[in-house]
């Protein structure tokens, strides 16, 4: 009898402890398409970062249905580019960006058909995939070439539905990133690269950036996690400059693609690569924020991103997509990021 006690003892205790592991409060993630950048979660939730809470990541493949699920409440934590931020505001959409993850430091192109100069512009087709950061991209490079938006007009197209007519020359111009850049310009002797986001006057504007958003209703009534999984984005950062050959294996895994694909987005010196991603560290972001002394790099000024959001707004409406403009508080809350400051998280680190 003292056996079988012992015996149901053992098994009650274990079954407590089991229910207590599967009992960890769960974080619904999404990131909106199949991108490195976003991808550090992942690397939290495998390294177990963020050892008191399970998260649910879910790809969607679809920025627009991500953001409809993240205002919705069917999410929590969102990872995509900062462009939205205008447009969740002006449709008073549940939610708001955190923090900024990651400017694009070269990825993205304008390439100019064979033949053609800027000054031909004006009345001809360019490409762009409209309400994205290629439209930006596009806009503002016209714009610095004395082109207004109504003096062109505009094809929504992605980089590789833009190739055949690059080739075919029904386009003067297009928005690009790899592989299909390579291709036009292998394919079509002339054409060229005139702008990228390493131009400078590209990269302190601060709009082409991917972001962390987060459901309102998610940092009001559980701001202990809120914090969590803003903390372990940072930490799994850290994990990764400090082992970047494992990781960008395991965020190939998690992606489904060629380790080497990732390197040619994120790199392979745990910070950078011309023609990928700069990967912001936690100082960094935060001085975006304007919650920790200093300046962000690239001639961003402390507490930048209601310029940067107000600017993206500018452009949005110049281009026909909104219609008005916005609050760029309405769409921040650094609150998150300010805490973690408090609470003496810093974070700092440079190519290896």
């Amino acid at each position: 009898m003292r056996k079988l006690a012992l015996a149901l003892s053992l098994a009650a205790s274990a079954a407590l402890t089991s229910g207590a592991v599967s009992a960890k409060e769960t974080i619904n993630v999404g990131i909106c398409v199949s991108w490195p950048g976003y991808a550090m979660l992942e690397i939290a939730q495998e390294k177990n970062l963020i050892a008191d809470y399970d998260l649910k990541i879910t790809n969607f493949e679809d920025p627009l249905g991500g953001h409809a699920a993240l205002a919705a409440g069917q999410i929590d934590v969102y990872g995509c580019t900062a462009d939205y931020i205008p447009v969740a505001v002006a449709s008073e959409l549940n939610e708001v960006n955190v923090a900024y993850l990651n400017p694009s430091y070269g990825v993205d192109h304008v390439i100019l058909a064979a033949g053609t100069t800027p000054a031909d512009l004006k009345g001809k087709k360019v490409a762009a995939p409209q309400a994205y950061i290629g439209q930006l991209l596009m806009g503002l490079w016209l714009d610095r070439e004395g082109i207004a938006p109504g003096d062109v007009t505009w094809v929504n197209l992605n980089a590789d539905e833009a190739v055949g007519p690059m080739l075919s020359g029904d386009l003067a111009a297009a928005y690009m990133y790899e592989p299909w850049i390579s291709k036009v310009l292998e394919a079509a002797p002339g054409a060229k690269s005139v702008v990228n986001t390493t131009d400078p006057d590209m990269l302190k504007t601060g709009i082409f950036m991917d972001s962390l958003f987060m459901n309102k209703d998610f940092i009001a009534k559980r701001r202990p996690a809120a914090l969590a999984v803003l903390k372990a984005e940072w930490d799994a950062r850290g994990y990764w400059h400090s082992n970047v050959e494992e990781t960008n294996k395991l965020i190939a895994d998690y992606l489904q693609w060629p380790v080497d694909d990732v390197a040619s987005v994120i790199g392979t010196d745990g910070k950078s690569l011309e023609g990928g991603i700069y990967v912001f560290d936690f100082d960094e972001s935060a001085r975006t924020c304007g919650v920790l002394e200093g300046n962000p790099p690239f001639g961003l000024p402390n507490g930048s991103m209601p310029g940067s959001v107000a600017l993206t707004n500018d452009w949005w409406v110049k281009l026909g997509l909104m219609t008005k403009k916005i609050d760029p508080a309405a769409g921040i809350d650094c609150s998150l990021m300010a805490d973690l400051v408090a609470q003496g998280y810093r974070q700092s680190f440079s190519a290896n």
